[in-house]
């Protein structure tokens, strides 16, 4: 049975950027950058058939337009107790439409909805064991985050083994925006 989501590849180019933020941080789990993606919609643990029908029915969302992203700080969940931290996507309509519309063809497959609300980010470390205040002072001595663009030609389906932190992660199939 396939783990399935949908997601954005991020650029070597700003992968490489993003992993210099690396390191100095006690109970951080660091994602390797071939693994950074922003999820779009995490589809879950899904059989064959159903698997082949997300693969359809994602097709038609090609005519999405092509755009441009930013991601333009650090940021972190768990508040009091931190799990992870993330380069935050800034706002964007363009992303927000294509997240919203993969919600609602893939609810129209009979898929739960997503009970999270979206959040666009890069998840650079999984955290366990780290204060809040421990968390606030890397934050800190990571001093100015220098905002990093890219454009968004496409959009992939990804597969991922069950385990704790996901990856490595698999391009099962991808779907060009317009340009």
């Amino acid at each position: 049975m396939p783990r399935l989501f949908t997601g954005l590849e991020i650029p070597s180019q700003v992968g490489f950027m993003l992993s210099l933020k690396r390191g100095g941080l006690q109970g951080a789990r660091w994602i390797d950058p071939e693994n950074y993606h922003i999820t779009l919609r995490f589809i879950g643990d899904v059989d064959h058939p159903t698997a082949n029908e997300v693969v359809h029915a994602l097709d038609r969302l090609a005519e999405s337009e092509a755009f441009s992203l930013r991601l333009g700080h650090l940021g972190a969940f768990g508040g009091d107790k931190p799990r992870a931290l993330y380069a935050g996507v800034e706002s964007n309509g363009a992303l927000a439409h294509l997240q919203a519309s993969q919600e609602r063809v893939l609810q129209r497959l009979g898929l739960a909805p997503d009970w999270r609300k979206f959040v666009p980010h890069v998840t650079l470390a999984r955290l366990r064991g780290c204060s809040a205040a421990a968390l606030a002072d890397f934050m800190a001595m990571a001093g100015r985050f220098a905002p990093l663009d890219f454009p968004v030609g496409r959009f992939v389906l990804y597969s991922s083994r069950d385990s704790v932190g996901g990856g490595p992660y698999r391009i099962e199939e991808t779907y060009p925006l317009a340009a």
